[in-house]
């Protein structure tokens, strides 16, 4: 049994940052390719960042390239989503995922064999 649990989410202004935190436990966290997805209200979930095992092999969608940043801390089994410079289009419930098969991130939300909960994000205009 792997559980991830999201925190750090909240209500900032555009232009504001948050950091968003996702915890593992269960597993070998070190094994797993990670990644960041978001949802907003009435859209589909979409991919936001991956990163690798070794945190050496990073994607980030267009949408947020030059803005957020995922890194992972393999002592702390715990991934991380610096978010900067955050825009009213980036509102939406984040969650983090776990892959075990890949050695480096895929895009597609089948990849990921386990999910957080979520954690919601609101950017004021």
């Amino acid at each position: 049994q792997v559980q991830l649990v999201e925190s750090g989410g909240g209500l900032v202004q555009a232009g504001g940052s948050l950091r968003l935190s996702c915890a593992a436990s269960g597993g070998t966290f070190s094994t797993y390719t990670m990644a960041w997805f978001r949802q907003a209200p009435g859209k589909e979930r979409e991919f936001v960042a991956s990163i690798s095992r070794r945190g050496i092999i990073t994607d980030y969608t267009d949408t947020v390239k030059g803005r957020f940043t995922i890194s992972r801390d393999n002592a702390k089994n715990t991934v991380y989503l610096q978010m900067n410079s955050l825009k009213p289009e980036d509102t939406a419930v984040y969650y983090c995922a776990a892959d075990r098969a890949n050695a480096f991130g895929s895009r597609a939300e089948t990849s990921y064999d386990y999910w957080g909960q979520g954690t919601q994000v609101t950017v004021s205009s």
